[in-house]
């Protein structure tokens, strides 16, 4: 279902505490959308029902529900009338795994951990749910959508679409749960999955969520034909499209305060989110860290760069913002996000419709059990050279891209090897990196287009008794080294590198070409035999192949991908990038600016032009869990090498209109970019 998403949206949290008096008091139509509307905002998500559990109209199905000091008992009705007054839509939010007052109210409604305890929001080191204690602040225990609070929850949605004006519905934390509650255990039963497992139970809440879904669109558009429905299930991500029906659109709230990855998280959700189908839509905050971070303020720059970086990326733009209790917006956050959204509005016809223009496709290893860390690696390399890539899963149309990336933890199923074989014998390049390709067990590799066999599975952690390789160790204990060479050296003196994580060690088929030996240390750093501070340095023996080419197919044994994400070595990403150059000698873009421009291609096919999207932002980590920008720095004279498709009548500068001249060079077009100044859009018309 085609809904046309406006690009400048606000959502507006009001989880309102029952502490407060006077809500809504000062709540006042004209001044709600004068506010809006002087920021060019064009949709506002307004709240039905918060994580607190209180509603926040004149709910006759619910009236004990209603927040118990809301002066305004038509608040969301009024905003909601409001804001169509002035023909910006307004979407209505409500919870659904976290109600307090639910959870009160209705303990055997919560989702239950395998010790069982009410489940909270939190993860230990191994991924496991903690548990949500009684005495802790804050409103996290989960409620289980297998009970009969599913029940409920329909009749408050019926109740919201028969009596409120309703553009579209936000459903809000639907999350994959490890619930051992008596409803679930039963379901899984009846399914013949053990509810004593782990990871069956793990696999049954996908089954749950995806049924949810399914059977509360189906109940939605009983009652509403058009309203846009999402659920707000952190994202859909790879490997979980079966409920993707039942969404008329995608978002994704990844504020950068959130995560260690800080903007790489935004990015890595939108490169999957585009290639599914649905519009969708990049969620930030005018927030300093995150949801909640009342009297904070973005800024500028960084909110300048979320936008554009959501334009860049063919996403609308949504910017969350708190309600005050009082019902009053903050007009110094709308005087923040008024100039942005205005300059997004100048931008936005060569926004409508683009399609982003790739050829390399990273599969994510999210699908496949293996660390985010090496997708995170992946996209950082292909961002810090202009490449033009798709984060996929194994459902992807991979005949669509000239190179694929498989990142150091795609493990094989037959379905997937088979996949892959083809497209390398249809012409397909292929990067694998350390155990991608292996089979379920990681007793060999199952994908012969590496042209590599496992020779040994190296040593074991004198502890633990596992395996060594890829493990990122505090003094790079386990670490070896890697010679550089030829073509894959290129622009590295031919000296051995560190690679701070220990290799799969391989060997190279009998058709295939060692590009790189892997060097082995004098020894590895254990209590009985260490050297100065760190690892060992190399012994000048070679041990196994370390990068290996058959045909269009090159395998680095090293987890390279995590390498860079958990140290950023330039020479592996010169290695990856050099291995580019070889599987891709003419990319779509190349430019001669520095690592920290971003470039991205978008279609406007209708128009028969392509735009380019040029970011100069530049995060720093001045805070320990945070990415900061706070300057726009601008850059002058980037030469920009394009492999243009069609025969280029004109190249300018957006909005500005600045004609650029350009040469022709056999299938290439140069071009010289005057300034970038935080964000300049390039149109390519053909």
């Amino acid at each position: 279902m085609a809904i046309n998403l406006p690009f400048r949206q606000i959502h507006l949290d009001f989880h309102t505490s029952p502490e407060i008096e006077n809500v809504g008091s000062d709540f006042n139509a004209a001044e709600f959308t004068a506010a809006l509307e002087a920021a060019s905002v064009n949709s506002i998500t307004c709240f039905a029902r918060c994580h607190h559990g209180f509603i926040y109209y004149d709910s006759k199905a619910f009236p004990e529900r209603v927040h118990p000091h809301l002066k305004n008992k038509n608040l969301l009705k009024d905003q909601i009338e409001a804001c169509h007054k002035v023909g910006i839509r307004a979407p209505i939010y409500l919870t659904v795994q976290m109600d307090y007052y639910t959870a009160e109210e209705h303990p055997e409604w919560l989702s239950v951990n395998g010790r069982g305890g009410p489940i909270g929001i939190a993860v230990d080191p191994n991924g496991r749910q903690v548990g949500a204690e009684p005495f802790q602040a804050p409103f996290y225990r989960k409620l289980c959508i297998n009970s009969p609070y599913k029940v409920m929850l329909k009749d408050m949605v019926k109740d919201i679409l028969e009596n409120l004006a309703t553009d579209g519905l936000f459903f809000d934390i639907l999350w994959e749960t490890d619930c051992s509650c008596k409803y679930c255990r039963a379901s899984m039963l009846e399914l013949n999955m053990e509810p004593a497992r782990e990871e069956e139970r793990r696999a049954f809440s996908i089954i749950l969520i995806n049924e949810f879904i399914r059977d509360m669109t189906a109940f939605v558009r009983s009652l509403n034909q058009d309203c846009s429905i999402y659920y707000n299930n952190g994202e859909v991500g790879p490997g979980h499209r079966e409920a993707l029906p039942g969404f008329t659109h995608l978002e994704f709230d990844v504020l950068p305060g959130q995560f260690t990855s800080g903007y790489l998280k935004a990015k890595t959700a939108a490169l999957f989110n585009r290639t599914l189908g649905p519009e969708y839509i990049a969620q930030t905050g005018k927030f300093h860290i995150s949801w909640g971070d009342f009297h904070s303020f973005k800024n500028k720059e960084a909110l300048e760069y979320e936008c554009f970086h959501a334009l860049a990326l063919g996403a609308k733009c949504m910017i969350g913002d708190q309600l005050d209790p009082s019902g009053k917006l903050d007009k110094h956050v709308y005087d923040l996000i008024g100039p942005v959204y205005q300059k997004v509005e100048k931008v936005e016809p060569w926004c409508i419709g683009a399609k982003p223009v790739t050829e390399i496709g990273i599969l994510s290893t999210k699908e496949f059990g293996g660390k985010e860390s090496s997708v995170i690696g992946a996209v950082r390399m292909m961002q810090e050279a202009g490449h033009q890539c798709d984060i996929l899963d194994s459902q992807s149309d991979f005949l669509q891209y000239q190179v694929l990336i498989l990142p150091d933890g795609i493990i094989m199923s037959d379905d997937l090897n088979k996949k892959l074989e083809h497209y390398v014998d249809l012409g397909g390049s292929l990067i694998a990196s350390f155990e991608s390709g292996m089979d379920q067990a990681k007793n060999g590799f199952m994908l012969k287009s590496l042209g590599i066999s496992l020779i040994g599975n190296g040593p074991v952690d004198m502890e633990t008794g596992k395996l060594v390789r890829g493990v990122v160790y505090g003094n790079s204990e386990y670490a070896d080294y890697i010679m550089p060479k030829g073509k894959i050296g290129k622009d590295l003196p031919e000296t051995v590198h560190v690679m701070y994580t220990k290799c799969v060690e391989v060997a190279a088929m009998e058709n295939a070409e060692v590009l790189a030996d892997v060097m082995e240390p004098y020894f590895y750093r254990t209590y009985k035999h260490f050297f100065s501070h760190r690892q060992a340095p190399s012994s000048g023996r070679v041990g196994s192949a370390g990068i290996v080419k058959q045909g269009n197919v090159i395998y680095f044994a090293h987890a390279i991908f995590d390498i860079y994400t958990s140290f950023a070595p330039k020479w592996c990403k010169t290695l990856l990038l050099n291995a580019l150059d070889i599987l891709l000698p003419e990319p779509l873009l190349r430019h001669d600016g520095p690592s920290t421009i971003q470039a991205y291609i978008n279609e406007q096919q209708a128009e028969n032009r392509w735009v380019v999207h040029l970011l100069h932002y530049i995060p720093q980590r001045k805070a320990e869990f945070l990415e900061v920008i706070e300057d726009t720095i601008p850059i002058y004279d980037i030469k920009v090498t394009m492999n243009a498709p069609k025969q280029i009548k004109a190249i300018q500068l957006v909005p500005e209109g600045t004609e650029l001249d350009f040469t022709i060079k056999s299938a290439t077009v140069e071009f010289v970019v005057p300034c970038i100044n935080g964000h300049q859009m390039v149109l390519i018309e053909f």
